[in-house]
């Protein structure tokens, strides 16, 4: 991806980040959400030269990104576009949250694959799937157990962060968007691939030239 776009990219991430940060619904849930954002893109900026990534995985990080943006502002149970979709599906709750862990899910288990592929760690593309949509959900796994220290460290000062909204099943539900999420990337691997092999081929001939 060329430089232009990335820094336009990172430049419209920075005021959607000051935008999200005026008056948020509950500055701690704030914090917590775009706290990924905030560790996510100064590596990114580091290790840009040595390690890049292909537009595929910048985009998909990007669109990640902004979906923690918007549920940091008014938390994911208040989201406008979660009751929209509730409304037009008949569903008692707010469904923002699963289009955050679907794409935890995507985000994990692409930036997964790429890293694998790339540095030829896993043989074999059953095995490659297997070991991306395992990532994927070790990460979600993870990720809940922070939501659950999160509620014993706070107490019901977690329950925006949580947005579980009173669901018994929300935790295994966040799991499934996730394994859900890791089953695309593993449906777009050509696109990908092709997009590694690009990128390996500019790579070698700069270094030839």
């Amino acid at each position: 991806m060329k430089p232009a776009v990335l820094l336009s990219g990172l430049a419209a991430l920075i005021v959607l980040l000051v935008l999200s940060g005026v008056g948020p619904y509950d500055r701690a849930t704030w914090v917590m959400e775009v706290f990924p954002i905030v560790i996510a893109v100064p590596l990114m900026w580091v290790t840009y030269r040595r390690f890049p990534l292909t537009p595929m995985l910048y985009a998909i990080i990007w669109v990640h990104a902004v979906i923690l943006l918007v549920g940091g502002a008014y938390t994911y149970a208040r989201v406008p576009l979660g009751f929209a979709v509730a409304d037009w599906f008949g569903l008692d709750r707010n469904p923002y949250d699963k289009l955050g862990h679907l794409f935890q899910g995507i985000t994990a288990a692409l930036v997964a694959r790429e890293v694998l592929v790339r540095g030829a760690y896993v043989r074999g593309r059953v095995m490659l799937g297997l070991v991306v949509v395992c990532m994927a959900l070790a990460l979600s796994a993870t990720y809940e157990f922070v939501e659950w220290g999160a509620a014993l460290a706070f107490g019901s000062g977690a329950d925006e962060f949580l947005g579980t909204q009173g669901d018994p099943w929300d935790t295994q539900s966040d799991m499934l968007c996730a394994v859900i999420g890791a089953l695309v990337v593993l449906a777009l691997s050509k696109v990908h691939d092709r997009q590694v092999a690009r990128f390996a081929r500019a790579t070698v001939s700069a270094a030839v030239h």
